[in-house]
Order: C-alpha cells, then sequence, then structure tokens
C-alpha cells in the first residue's frame, strides 16, 4: 500500500496572468502528481474562499504565498504519510484542519490544490487513468468511447468574461448528443472559425475574451445570438439538429433594486417581465439551456422560470447552487431548476464535488462539469467530467490552450476507450 510521502505547494501564474497554486504530491513507490487549481472572474457569495495575500506590492494583493504557506507548514503534516487511495478520508482530515464553513482558514484554494493531487496520485498508485480511478471508486459511470461529456462552447464572451458590452456572460453553441465527441468537437470548431469570418466580414472586433470565445463589440444581447446564426448557416450543420444554442445568462452582474438591467431595453426589467422575456427568447432561438436567468438569492424567480420551461429546458444553477449539496437540496424540493453546474473550486474537494454530483444524478438533474475563467493547462477536469459521468463539459471556446488541454484530453479519453473496447 503506497503512502504519501512529500507535498509542496508553489505560486504560478493562471490564464489572467494572475497567481494560482500548483502543488506537487509524491509517493514512497516513486509517483508523483501534479495539480493547479483555477479561480473565477464571475464568482456565486456561497463559494469557497479563495485566500489571496492582501499584499499591494505584490500582484495587486492577488499573491497566493499564505495559501501555499499553508500547504506546506500545516496541511502537509497531516497529509504525508496518508493512503493517497483514501480520497474522503483525506479530504475529511483537510476540512477538519480548516474547520470553516467557507474554507477561509487555509483557504478553498489551498485545500482544492491538495485534494485534486491526492485524486491524480491515487489513480497513478492504482495503475489507472484518472478518470478510470473515479469511475471505479465511485462506481457513478461506465465510461466508454459512445457515452462522453457532450461539449458546451462558448463562442461568444460578454459580461465579466468579455469587453464589457454584452450583459450576457456566454453565448453557447452545443453540438448535439446525438454524435460522437471527435465530431461534436469538429462542428464547435468550424462554427467557430465561420463566427471569426463573419465578424471580420462585418468589420466587428474579433479579439477573444477570458474563456477564448469572441468579444465583439455589439449593441445588445439578441445580436450575439444573431451572429452565431448567421455562423452556423455558413457551415454544412443545421441549427437545432447539428448543434444548438445556450445561454449563460449571469444575472447577477445586473440584478440592483429587485430589477434585471439588460441594454436590450431602456427601462429595467421586473423579474415577471423577464422571465416573459425569457420565455419568448427560448421561443424564438430554441435554447437547449439557460444558465443563471436570475439572481442567487431570487428563488421564486427560478421556481417560476422552471414552471414555465422548466420541462423542455436545461435550467442551470450555477451561482444559485455553487457545487453545494444543501443548495442544491433546497433546489430539488423547490423545482428551482434541473441542472447543476459543477465546478470543484466552488466546494473545495474532491469528494465533496462528488457528493453534490451523487445527490445531482439521483434526482434526475443534468450534469454539467465546467472550467473557470482563470484557468490553467491542468487537464483534470476532463478525467474528472468523464469518471463521474457528466452530462455535459464546459470548458470554453475551441482557442486558448488552457481550454483546448481539456478538449484534447476528451478527444484521446475517446481514442483510448475506443481502442480498449477492440
Amino acid at each position: 500500500m503506497a503512502k504519501i510521502k512529500a507535498i509542496h505547494a508553489r505560486e504560478i501564474l493562471d490564464s489572467r496572468g494572475t497567481p494560482t497554486i500548483e502543488t506537487t504530491v509524491w509517493s514512497d513507490d516513486d509517483h508523483g502528481a501534479v495539480s493547479s487549481v483555477p479561480s473565477g472572474a464571475s464568482t456565486g457569495r456561497f463559494e469557497a474562499l479563495e485566500l489571496r495575500d492582501g499584499d499591494p506590492t505584490r500582484f495587486d494583493g492577488q499573491g497566493v504565498l499564505k495559501a501555499v504557506d499553508n500547504i506546506n507548514n500545516i496541511i502537509s503534516k497531516y497529509v504525508v504519510g496518508q493512503d493517497p487511495t483514501k480520497q474522503n478520508g483525506i479530504d475529511q482530515i483537510l476540512l477538519n484542519i480548516d474547520g470553516t464553513a467557507s474554507k477561509s482558514k487555509l483557504g478553498g484554494n489551498a485545500i482544492l490544490s491538495v485534494s485534486q493531487a491526492v485524486c491524480e496520485l491515487g489513480a497513478l498508485v492504482s495503475n489507472l487513468q484518472t478518470y478510470e480511478y473515479l469511475a471505479e471508486k465511485y462506481a457513478l459511470a461506465r465510461p466508454t468511447s459512445k457515452h462522453l461529456p457532450t461539449p458546451i462552447f462558448n463562442l461568444i464572451n460578454g459580461g465579466k468574461h468579455g469587453a464589457g458590452n454584452l450583459d450576457f456572460q456566454e453565448f453557447h453553441l452545443i453540438p448535439s448528443s446525438q454524435v460522437d465527441f471527435k465530431k461534436a468537437l469538429q462542428i464547435g470548431d468550424e462554427v467557430y472559425q465561420s463566427l471569426k469570418k463573419v465578424l471580420i466580414n462585418k468589420k466587428a472586433v474579433h479579439s477573444v475574451g477570458d474563456e477564448g470565445g469572441f468579444a465583439p463589440n455589439l449593441f445588445n444581447n439578441v445580436d450575439a445570438l444573431e451572429l452565431l446564426i448567421e455562423a452556423v448557416n455558413n457551415t454544412p450543420y443545421k441549427l437545432n439538429a447539428d448543434c444548438f444554442l445556450g445561454l449563460d445568462i449571469a444575472a447577477n452582474s445586473f440584478y440592483k433594486n429587485g430589477k434585471y438591467q439588460i441594454k436590450d431595453r431602456q427601462e429595467p426589467y421586473s423579474a415577471e417581465e423577464f422571465i416573459k422575456y425569457l420565455v419568448d427568447l427560448k421561443k424564438q432561438y430554441n435554447l437547449l439551456s439557460i444558465e443563471d436567468p436570475f439572481d442567487q438569492d431570487a428563488w421564486q424567480h427560478w421556481v417560476n422560470l422552471y414552471l414555465e420551461m422548466g420541462q423542455e429546458t436545461m435550467i442551470v444553477g450555477d451561482d444559485l447552487l455553487v457545487t453545494d449539496k444543501t443548495r442544491l437540496q433546497k433546489a430539488i424540493e423547490l423545482h428551482a431548476c434541473n441542472a447543476v453546474l459543477v465546478k470543484p473550486n466552488q466546494i473545495g474537494t474532491i469528494s465533496e464535488t462528488v457528493q453534490v454530483v451523487k445527490l445531482a444524478k439521483k434526482n434526475n438533474f443534468s450534469v454539467v462539469v465546467s472550467h473557470r475563467s482563470g484557468d490553467t493547462d491542468e487537464d483534470f477536469i476532463a478525467d474528472f467530467a468523464v469518471g463521474i459521468g457528466a452530462d455535459y463539459a464546459k470548458f470554453g471556446a475551441p482557442n486558448r490552450m488552457e481550454r483546448v488541454a481539456k478538449y484534447n484530453r476528451l478527444s484521446f479519453i475517446e481514442e483510448y476507450l475506443a481502442a480498449a473496447g477492440k
């Protein structure tokens, strides 16, 4: 039985040039696993706390040396000597050391960095691919080359991910779940390249945002949907057959004084008016999914929208649920949504994330595993999505290496599983 013999963390930079943590864990049988954690720009109020130094002389206060020190000088004392395959036990040790609901003592970023590294080391000492290890350990999925998560491509970046001229945060292209992953990746990339040509032809800005999607200078949110339709129409693919549209509204960012203010109308929308607006938008563009359509505390708004379209549309809770089991249970009881966005760094440990996935699956919620806007070239999240049997994987546009690394990993897993099947 392998034991953890050493652990070391250091400060690195994420895709936005902001400090984050990389942790390496070694076993006594000469295996080593490296894990780096992402950071979000649009964060829910109930997420685990990212511990930042607050030192204005370094990285504008965004350094993570305190969190790194917590790993090297506190967590290491409890983790060294543990069996890396005992994920739940090690995660519980981390939670006990921290002792806070928000993980503010050690930092959610420090805790996840160790939890994720331990998971990857557990797979190595078990001589398994990480997705295989997760599938065996938690029995949530039987990965095959024909049943991989369907990618959700964020082709236009707005809100906090873009240039500030679009209210909605993400405009999605979602390939049909009837095609295999390689074909889905091809569809996403070809529509992405088509969209670039459309923007150039219109002499619109075609620089990219945090998640690799374009951040064009448009007048309103509907313009972005029209551009996506034009981009699809310039490819061999058929909208609402080969691929579909979706939105991440991220309504927290424009919810003020009980109303929703967007550029598409001069006057702010009341909750009832915004529900009607979204219902009309869904009908007009046949939206497959709508993420975070309302504020994270506006539970009744969510319930009312679910009554309107929950039987035919994926209503995804991100800031509402923050990968938290208690909040997910409330959403289940209220019928507030029917899909959960899963981000391990929102809750802080792999085992807590798996508990959320188990609860979602038990209640027939769709599971969407997601990256963060400030990410790294780490591809663990791709293995995690496959290993826990996610329905969808949202890793950004097929651009910027920290996004593409995750799609390429899914592509490798598909080929690997196909070969194993033969």
